[in-house]
């Protein structure tokens, strides 16, 4: 069996403390919540798309991006969620710019990581 394309996909990210977490999805990303239930936080990430901000107890983020968004302006973008207390990240061996904006070798994409309040890795990418 295989899905149809056209089925909208359901996205998950892990939290230990969906209480410490929600505000950030809701106010520093501006997520709308679309419903909460006792397992997990619902959001629209875009285009009726819905991000369950799941509770798993002991939760450890890995280091990997586990979510990420194509935006049109980066910079803007960045500058935009730090106003609101982001904290983006640097990886040693990259070069990224004042606004912590890694511009990929050729230009085909400019990339911004930065992380939740559990620690997972979210990103920002602007096509070249």
């Amino acid at each position: 069996m295989s899905l149809p394309s056209a089925k909208q996909p359901v996205c998950f990210v892990a939290t230990a403390d969906r209480n410490r977490s929600r505000p950030f999805y809701q106010d520093v990303l501006g997520l709308r919540l679309m419903g909460e239930d006792d397992h997990a936080a619902t959001f629209d990430i875009g285009n009726r798309t819905p991000l369950r901000l799941t509770d798993q107890p002991g939760h450890v983020a890995t280091g990997q991006v586990v979510l990420g968004w194509h935006v049109g302006d980066i910079t803007a973008a960045v500058r935009a969620l730090k106003a609101k207390g982001a904290r983006f990240l640097t990886y040693p061996g990259f070069t990224h710019d004042a606004d912590t904006i890694w511009s990929s070798p050729g230009g085909g994409a400019r990339v911004a990581w930065f992380t939740d309040p559990d620690g997972n890795v979210l990103s920002l990418t602007q096509a070249g």
